[in-house]
């Protein structure tokens, strides 16, 4: 059956946010009522019609990287406040830390600790992952350096069974001669250590990772947006050690914009935010339909659920029964119920 034809896209609740003095607030507003119909009147002209391009102005946030914590409250980034936000059960929301030293990608790992990607503010503290121990606030460094050179600018992360952290870095335009001046994808293991595992020329522009269930296989997402760079998920054998091979394209989405982050469920499907609603002056096109894309282990396109606004960039399981995803698309957070139990990666 087409993908389109099985969509199921019951978005059961959506979460505006919007600034208000200058703090993001969560408005549920119901739909108004339909006004009564006018009375009959006069015929008029029909009005002229004219194609008229337009353009985003100016944005107000720019959220990505939710997470869902043990108690329910989900967190996300703003890039555009440089602060990571936190919204309650009940639908309040608050600044959790701000400036967040450009934090990107938020997961929490095993022990229900906040990990994050963070870009680096250029004076007080470098690239870097963190881990915020949630009872204190504590803030622990657990990579700002890879064989004595700086990251870049980190900026997704997943865990796999053994606690181990995998996260993207990517450098920017500008970088500089302290940093590693590499994309790649590294590893944290318990011990500290960090490795490596995959570097340029095997990967051009890593973004949004993610580990399977039962951890043999690791998701990666490139986004590169030059006309004939990659956009698409690949595919690892992920190995005991924590190294990967066998690297095959489980998901090709040029010309259109690739996923930015993703999640996975219990059964191993893929929910990937990716497409654009608008064209943004790349060679991306609108190939892609902006939304949640959800693959089956084998690389079949399950499920289409559209998301409304751009940039979509990341999602995340929660609720009592990890049946919530929650999405993060420009200054909104949606969220909608799923069939399939989630994982917390």
């Amino acid at each position: 059956m087409p993908y389109f034809l099985h969509r199921r896209a019951h978005i059961a609740q959506t979460l505006c946010l919007v600034v208000a003095g200058g703090v993001l607030a969560a408005t549920c507003a119901p739909a108004p009522e339909a006004p009564a119909s006018p009375p009959a009147a006069e015929p008029v002209a029909e009005p002229r019609v004219e194609v008229r391009e337009v353009s985003v102005a100016a944005t107000v946030a720019f959220t990505e990287g939710p997470t869902v914590a043990e108690d329910g409250t989900v967190f996300f980034t703003d890039l555009d406040t440089n602060r990571i936000v936190r919204m309650s059960t009940d639908g309040a929301v608050s600044t959790f830390r701000q400036p967040s030293n450009a934090a990107n990608g938020l997961i929490f790992d095993r022990e229900w600790r906040l990990l994050a990607c963070e870009g680096g503010d250029g004076e007080t503290a470098l690239p870097r992952v963190t881990r915020t121990n949630m009872e204190t606030g504590e803030v622990e460094v657990l990579v700002d350096h890879y064989e004595g050179k700086e990251l870049h600018r980190p900026n997704d992360l997943t865990f796999d069974g053994q606690g181990r952290i995998y996260f993207t870095d990517r450098p920017e335009p500008n970088w500089r001669p302290e940093q590693t001046g590499v994309h790649g994808v590294y590893r944290v293991d318990p011990d500290g250590s960090v490795t490596r595992i995959l570097t340029e020329p095997e990967v051009i522009r890593p973004n949004g990772i993610v580990i399977s269930p039962d951890d043999t296989t690791l998701y990666l997402l490139e986004t590169e947006q030059s006309a004939d760079g990659p956009r698409l998920i690949r595919a690892y054998d992920l190995a005991a050690d924590g190294t990967v091979s066998n690297m095959r394209v489980f998901h090709d989405f040029h010309p259109g914009r690739s996923g930015d982050g993703m999640t996975i469920d219990s059964a191993g499907n893929l929910y990937v935010a990716a497409g654009l609603n608008r064209r943004r002056g790349t060679s991306e096109t609108l190939d892609t339909v902006a939304g949640v894309h959800v693959f089956s282990p084998d690389g079949v396109l399950l499920e289409h659920i559209p998301i409304p606004e751009d940039t979509i960039t990341n999602a995340a399981f929660g609720g009592p029964d990890l049946r919530t995803l929650y999405v993060t698309a420009g200054k909104t957070l949606f969220s909608f119920r799923t069939d399939v139990e989630g994982t917390r990666r």
